[in-house]
């Protein structure tokens, strides 16, 4: 069965152009037009993955993407925003509320639709079953695609599993932000590098303590240092 994607835009033409082209790679569409309408749509139809206009009326899509990942049942969904270009705030905001991308209109087509082919790719790249990433009390299990500190579950988006996943992997290595960007996003200059600052920011929130493993280097990117923190 093809992935179901739900669109949400109250723009009919840009609703439409979305929808073809989704459609034409091969993807089942639903939509919604208002804010509300999108988070009960999410909740009932549990589609693959959510294209999120920002500018929605009465309910903005800050708002609906910050109500879905305070639910159980939509947490999992990963979000691709849809921003004016002038709206770098509200990007910025959106991805620290959990989305997993944004494509700024106006946007091509074919940009959007390898958007959501990259972030559904994030979500369920398969693993050697039961293979482990342990660095002291942190534990990236790929077969569960969990994430554990001393032993309680994190909940991390597709793309801060794939983040932590790369840096474990490559522990001590320093990862530039234009790599992460390939490794990750599949993106080599189709995004701004600060995307991965947001990133980063986040996932170091959701680790607590054991967010002392992931380092900063100034003026490169990050890495996980080699040794444990105490």
């Amino acid at each position: 069965m093809s992935k179901k994607i739900l669109v949400v835009d109250d723009e009919a033409d840009v609703l439409d152009l979305v929808c073809m082209n989704l459609r034409g790679a091969g993807f089942t569409v639903i939509t919604a037009e208002t804010g509300a309408t999108a988070i009960q749509k999410a909740r009932a139809e549990q589609p693959e993955l959510i294209v999120l206009d920002i500018m929605l009326p009465e309910m903005t899509g800050l708002e609906v993407c910050k109500t879905l990942k305070k639910d159980n049942t939509t947490v999992h969904i990963p979000i691709i925003m849809l921003t004016a270009k002038a709206e770098e705030v509200d990007r910025v905001v959106g991805l620290e509320l959990g989305a997993d991308d944004y494509v700024s209109k106006p946007f091509s087509p074919r940009e959007l639709v390898l958007r959501v082919k990259s972030v559904l790719r994030r979500g369920h790249d398969k693993a050697v079953p039961d293979e482990r990433l342990t660095h002291g009390e942190l534990v990236l299990d790929r077969a569960r695609h969990e994430v554990l500190v001393k032993g309680k579950r994190i909940d991390l988006t597709a793309t801060e599993f794939k983040l932590l996943d790369v840096l474990m992997v490559r522990r001590g290595r320093v990862q530039s932000r234009e790599r992460l960007l390939n490794d990750v996003w599949g993106y080599e200059s189709m995004i701004d590098t600060r995307t991965v600052d947001t990133h980063v920011r986040r996932l170091r929130e959701k680790l607590g303590k054991a967010s002392a493993y992931i380092e900063t280097v100034r003026g490169v990117g990050y890495r996980i240092i080699e040794s444990e923190v105490s």
